[in-house]
């Protein structure tokens, strides 16, 4: 099972996520980090364990009122050997081939953002392509035509609940059951809600082929001991 880090980036800072309430996301305050900069909370994950990848939402991008591509460029060049999953609201063939063609990262692109299945049918077959498929609730966000066509999904794919994001309430099992039943030849990546080692080998039972987490590292309920004999 892969596990990977969430940064959540508002304003060239790392912010603490809850249960997709976008507006209340203030500036994150871990033991892991002197400050919220996306360097130092970086650096500050990677002293918990040695993670290949590391999941980046830009939440201005996102909603449309800037972006972080300062703080990307910086982090790829303080760790050049990583990969970052970025999801920068990217809705248009254009701009994701522009950003695929900066080299800062693959492309997450997220459900909420489309207002059709038009940009994931130029992409899909890129390795560099990931699908986020973003609930709030039992809402689906995104083009019904989309969640129902699995075969056009890229090979990985991000169950994101929204709501469980930070909740403590725990990943959302029968719904990530459903989505691997329903694509059972695509890796699934589960968000939201991710506490501890317990909730980890739940996923990993139920087929599950990584987990998003964040809280669960900053407050410590997930350490590097933990990962290494997951």
């Amino acid at each position: 099972m892969e596990i990977i880090p969430v940064l959540d980036l508002k304003q060239g800072v790392v912010v603490h996520a809850r249960m997709g309430r976008r507006d209340q996301y203030r500036p994150i305050e871990t033991p892991l980090a002197a400050t919220s900069s996306p360097v130092d909370v970086t650096r500050g994950l990677l002293a918990i364990y040695p993670f290949k990848t590391f999941y980046i939402a830009d939440l201005d991008a996102i909603e449309h009122t800037g972006d972080n591509d300062a703080a990307f460029a910086l982090l790829k060049s303080e760790f050049p050997d990583l990969i970052f999953w970025v999801d920068n609201g990217a809705a248009d063939l254009a701009r994701a081939r522009s950003w695929l063609a900066t080299g800062l990262g693959n492309l997450v692109l997220g459900s909420e953002s489309q207002s059709d299945c038009s940009l994931l049918g130029s992409l899909s077959r890129d390795a560099r392509v990931i699908l986020s498929l973003d609930y709030r609730a039992d809402a689906f966000l995104g083009p019904a035509a989309l969640l129902g066509n699995p075969a056009s999904w890229p090979s990985k794919v991000i169950a994101m609940m929204l709501a469980r994001v930070g909740s403590g309430n725990g990943p959302d099992m029968d719904r990530l059951s459903a989505i691997r039943a329903t694509a059972p030849d695509k890796l699934i990546y589960a968000a939201g809600g991710v506490r501890d080692p317990v909730d980890l080998a739940a996923l990993r039972r139920a087929g599950i082929a990584g987990a998003l987490v964040a809280t669960c590292l900053h407050d410590g309920k997930l350490t590097g001991a933990q990962l290494a004999r997951l």
